[in-house]
């Protein structure tokens, strides 16, 4: 485990802690204030709940059961069999990372005061991250309304000792044992604890701010990339000058440009080469490149605008407020699943363009001189034919993947929860999207640096012969005869993923957009 400390206070936290946490390992400590108001909070609902007037997720049912008024003999009964109800997902495990920053951001929302938890409830979700122990969650299981109820649910089940959990040697044992061995006391519920640990939009929230970050390196790869092709396609830098990109100030556009024109600087192939049929213009998906990925940056800033609120926020239902406890809709994931959705298309639409580039470098009646798939013997050798097949597929799924799942809606609870949000689902298949726009720009990228070293007696700019270099030094082979290729794309992704084009590029532009 990282020994760097995240400290959780009552105001909220940070994108880059909650990365910090569910990726690198932090640690997490609470806050004397954090403490102090969980104390505070507590003795609210504690005064409440010994007064006989039902109090709603204190001394009452949950959902449609909410009528129902719980006798004090029966609350401890009550919290922990919500738990244990709502413990019911199916499907395959989700992600370490993604339980971890769910766990984290359920502990922000204690901490903030306003759930009504006792101090050592939290305290206890601390000591499961710093332990390195992961509850098993499920794939299925979350409406994105009432919060992610199944997955933190299973969160919950493991505080309680119960249900299975993954140790920090990655084995999936007993939570029981796991606790038990790092000495942890399991949870005994009281009022009003259960339903805290549930309510609230912790899993699409973290699967966003992962998705963001993420993002960040692939949206400057993808510009990397499109410079790449436009060198390897004799193509004009032009298009690229600040003034051009100033008259429609959308700020996404004109960080992107500047990225590709930072990359091509000192080019010897852009501007000059052109094949014995002049281009007037590049085609839209080289000269458009910096207003397409460019709207993709916009999305992604709004969408960590929302992030940030949310970050900031304490999503929980009932709330505990100067001393009352009172019903509210702040659990609906509605403005979280929105900008999930909203990023995927971004995401389809940075893949499609990508793909398209890949395409003209690799057809020899648009690729401008270069040989047809970039085959070393044209007939003989089919070259990188199929490795744009294998895109193309990937394009086809982000598009598929584009398709919003907030604009469905699902009645549960006996018409209770009549209009959900289906947020989980959203940051489920925007995590899928991610990961294939990684290997689409992959790709790209390894179409790109073969067919710029095909350019002989040209000389590609230096951030792009960096960017080819570190490559090669990766291990993913230039041009020449066929080989199987499955091992030079699966090279190049993780080269993309590591963030390894944009520290080479960077080397000689500077820091990137």
């Amino acid at each position: 485990m990282d020994m760097h400390t995240v400290v959780v206070g009552t105001s909220g936290t940070s994108a880059a802690d909650v990365v910090a946490v569910a990726r690198d390992g932090a640690r997490v400590a609470l806050s004397p204030e954090a403490l102090a108001a969980l104390a505070h909070a507590r003795e609210a609902v504690d005064a409440l709940a010994a007064k006989p007037e039902p109090v709603y997720g204190v001394s009452t049912g949950f959902g449609a059961l909410a009528t129902r008024h719980i006798g004090p003999e029966l609350r401890t009964q009550l919290q922990r069999n919500i738990v244990r109800s709502h413990a019911a997902g199916m499907g395959p495990r989700v992600e370490r990372e993604v339980v971890r920053a769910l766990m984290f951001l359920r502990l922000k929302t204690l901490c903030s005061g306003y759930t009504g938890v006792r101090p050592e409830v939290a305290q206890t979700v601390a000591d499961v991250l710093n332990a390195g122990i992961t509850p098993v969650v499920h794939e299925y299981g979350s409406l994105g309304c009432s919060g992610d109820l199944a997955p933190l649910s299973h969160c919950a089940l493991a505080l309680m000792g119960e249900g299975d959990a993954e140790g920090p040697d990655g084995t999936v044992r007993p939570a029981a044992e796991l606790l038990a061995e790092h000495g942890i006391t399991p949870v005994e519920l009281r009022e009003k604890e259960g339903l805290a640990l549930l309510n609230g939009t912790d899993g699409m929230l973290g699967m966003l701010v992962m998705a963001l970050a993420d993002l960040d390196r692939l949206y400057t790869t993808a510009d990397i990339t499109a410079a790449l092709t436009l060198e390897a396609l004799l193509g004009t830098d032009r298009v690229l000058a600040p003034e051009l990109h100033a008259v429609r100030p959308h700020p996404g556009q004109a960080a992107s440009a500047a990225n590709m024109a930072a990359v091509l600087a000192g080019s010897g192939l852009v501007g000059g080469h052109q094949d014995d049929a002049p281009r007037v213009q590049d085609a839209y998906s080289v000269r458009c490149a910096p207003q397409v990925a460019g709207a993709g940056r916009d999305t992604l800033a709004h969408a960590r605008l929302v992030a940030e609120r949310e970050l900031a926020a304490a999503v929980d239902n009932p709330l505990v407020i100067d001393g009352r406890v009172e019903s509210n809709g702040n659990f609906h994931g509605a403005p979280v699943a929105y900008v999930l959705d909203f990023v995927a298309i971004a995401v389809a639409d940075l893949a499609s363009i990508a793909e398209r580039r890949t395409d003209r470098l690799l057809d020899k009646n648009r690729s401008h001189g270069l040989p047809p798939f970039l085959a070393d013997d044209p007939g003989v050798d089919s070259g990188l034919m199929i490795a744009q097949y294998t895109q193309a597929a990937l394009v086809s799924e982000l598009k598929r993947l584009a398709v919003p799942a907030s604009a469905d809606s699902i009645p549960s609870s006996a018409m209770q929860e009549d209009h959900v949000s289906m947020g989980w689902s959203a940051a489920r298949k925007l995590r899928t999207a991610v990961d294939a726009l990684a290997r689409v720009l992959a790709v790209e990228l390894y179409a790109a640096t073969r067919a710029v070293e095909l350019r002989a007696g040209l000389t590609p700019a230096p951030a792009s012969a960096a960017v080819i270099a570190a490559l090669r030094a990766a291990g993913v082979e230039g041009p020449g005869p066929d080989r199987v290729l499955a091992p030079d794309l699966a090279l190049t992704t993780e080269f993309v993923r590591s963030g390894r084009p944009v520290e080479a590029a960077e080397r000689h532009t500077g820091p990137l957009a």
